[in-house]
C-alpha cells in the first residue's frame, strides 16, 4: 500500500475535494482552513483539511452560513484530525438549528404547494400576500413564510 503524503497542494486538495482552487483560497481567507507555505510560497494543506472541506460543503448544502461554519471549525483542533467526539460536539450544537430549518422548509413547502401555478398571488389564504405591506413590521425578507407566529397570521387573513 502506498503511503499518502502528509500535505496536499491546492491542486491536489481541489481534485480530491471537488472544490475549486479559488474556493479553497476563499475558505483560507475566511480562516475556515489553513495552509502552510513552502519556501517558494506555495500552499501546502495538512491531509485532514480534506475532512474540513467536506464539512464546509455539507454545512453549506444544508443552508448554514459561513459564520456558523467558522464558529464550529474554531471549536475543532487545528493541529490534528478531529475525533468522533469532536464532530459529535459540533453536531450537538447544530441539532436545534437544523430542526428549526427543517420545520421552516416543511412549512414553506406546504404553503407554496397551493400557490405554484396560480400566478395571481391574490388568493385570500396565500402565504405571499402582503396587503398594505404589513410584513414590514416583522423585518426584511419573507417573514410570513418562515416563522410559526406569522404562519398563523397569514392563514387568518
Amino acid at each position: 500500500m502506498t503511503k499518502l503524503p502528509a500535505t496536499l497542494t491546492v491542486g491536489e486538495l481541489s481534485a480530491r475535494s471537488g472544490v475549486s482552487a479559488s474556493a479553497l483560497r476563499f475558505y483560507e481567507q475566511k480562516q475556515l482552513i489553513c495552509a502552510e507555505r513552502t519556501t517558494g510560497n506555495q500552499r501546502r494543506y495538512p491531509r485532514h483539511t480534506l475532512r474540513r472541506v467536506a464539512f464546509i460543503r455539507a454545512a453549506q448544502r444544508v443552508g448554514l452560513s459561513l459564520e456558523e461554519i467558522a464558529a464550529a471549525l474554531r471549536s475543532l483542533p487545528d493541529n490534528r484530525t478531529p475525533t468522533k467526539a469532536d464532530w459529535a460536539r459540533v453536531s450537538r450544537d447544530w441539532t436545534a438549528r437544523i430542526d428549526r430549518q427543517i420545520s421552516d422548509l416543511e412549512r414553506l413547502r406546504a404553503k407554496l404547494t397551493g400557490c405554484v401555478g396560480c400566478g395571481c398571488l391574490s388568493l385570500r389564504n396565500c402565504a405571499l400576500r402582503n396587503p398594505g405591506d404589513e410584513q414590514a413590521a416583522h423585518g426584511p425578507g419573507p417573514a410570513w413564510l418562515s416563522t410559526p407566529e406569522n404562519q398563523a397570521r397569514s392563514t387568518l387573513a
